[in-house]
């Protein structure tokens, strides 16, 4: 099962300013989802909704819709920096 992705504008500004290499990465990492949306290493986020992913030391904050295969990106940043 395929699912769609989607991605926020916040997040489409965030992965505009990463570095080219770290980009590469963080974008594959992105790809990925639609076909495994909970990849090992992925976890439920607590004290909001969404889950997150790791790629290097940037984390990817992102919902999913079961019913409508829907993955939508609303986060991405540095560790240090992501959850504040």
């Amino acid at each position: 099962m395929t699912y769609k992705l989607s991605i926020s504008r916040k997040a489409q500004k965030q992965l505009a300013r990463l570095p080219a290499n770290d980009y590469k990465k963080v974008k594959q990492t992105i790809l990925d989802l639609a076909n495994n949306p909970r990849p090992s290493g992925s976890k439920n986020l607590k004290g909001r909704d969404g889950w997150r992913v790791r790629q290097g030391n940037y984390r990817i904050i992102y919902e999913i819709e079961d019913t409508q295969l829907i993955v939508t990106v609303l986060e991405v940043g540095d560790r240090k920096d992501i959850y504040r």
